[in-house]
């Protein structure tokens, strides 16, 4: 079986000067190509922590991670930056949509930093139109965020994510800021894109959420304290 991801007791520790904090305590998992898990966990748990590392966003204090089974502790900055662009795209609660820029530029900022820094071409850009008609949002290219409403912006989020074509999706509260509706046509899209074979690893403190997803984890105190659905 082929690993999007491998964790083997990793640790994350942050030195605040007068205490250590230790938000990761010793997690070993494996993520399969395919799999789309939730991370569930209360506020402190490390959830967000391990996602953090999950996307090559940080570095363990100690423990071994595999990206796609590249060792990422061998990696220097240029090819963990390189790795985490072309291997992953990044889904966040709060949209992290650039205000000034129009949806298809919105889109278009990973292609900004591939390998090599090439300039974005028409090619790119018809590439950009056809994500942006795939998510629904083939009327909407010359808006920009504020004239969109909370269900769009995730979607241009969503869009950008799937520019570079990355095996992995990592979402970080993909519905946190959205009502249930609009949280449920969020899910169906990110199912979806599962089907078609990519790996969605997606941190979630709603049950209905997660359930949704093949499996799940719960995260307590920096350790994965469970595995299935954790209702408090």
């Amino acid at each position: 079986m082929e690993l999007a991801a491998k964790l083997v007791d990793l640790h994350k520790y942050y030195d605040l000067g007068t205490v250590l904090v230790k938000a990761l305590r010793g997690v070993s998992l494996d993520i399969p190509y395919g799999d789309f898990l939730s991370i569930m966990g209360s506020s402190g748990s490390g959830k967000s922590t391990l996602l953090n590392l999950l996307g090559a966003l940080d570095r363990p204090t100690k423990g071994e991670y595999y990206l796609g089974g590249q060792d990422v502790s061998k990696l220097n900055d240029d090819e963990l930056s390189s790795a985490r662009n072309t291997l992953i795209g990044f889904i966040f609660q709060s949209f992290n949509l650039i205000p000034q820029y129009t949806v298809l530029e919105n889109i278009e900022v990973p292609l900004l930093y591939r390998p090599g820094y090439p300039p974005i071409t028409s090619v790119d850009q018809d590439r950009c139109v056809a994500v942006a008609e795939k998510v629904g949002l083939g009327q909407r290219l010359d808006h920009r965020p504020y004239q969109l409403s909370g269900g769009q912006q995730q979607r241009v989020a969503i869009a950008r994510a799937l520019i570079n074509d990355p095996a992995i999706i990592m979402a970080d509260e993909p519905t946190g800021n959205l009502d249930s509706k609009t949280g449920e046509e969020i899910m169906t899209m990110l199912k979806e894109l599962n089907a078609e074979g990519r790996t969605i690893i997606m941190v979630t403190h709603e049950p209905d959420v997660a359930e949704q997803s093949k499996r799940q984890i719960f995260m307590k105190d920096g350790v994965i304290a469970g595995h299935g659905i954790f209702r408090g």
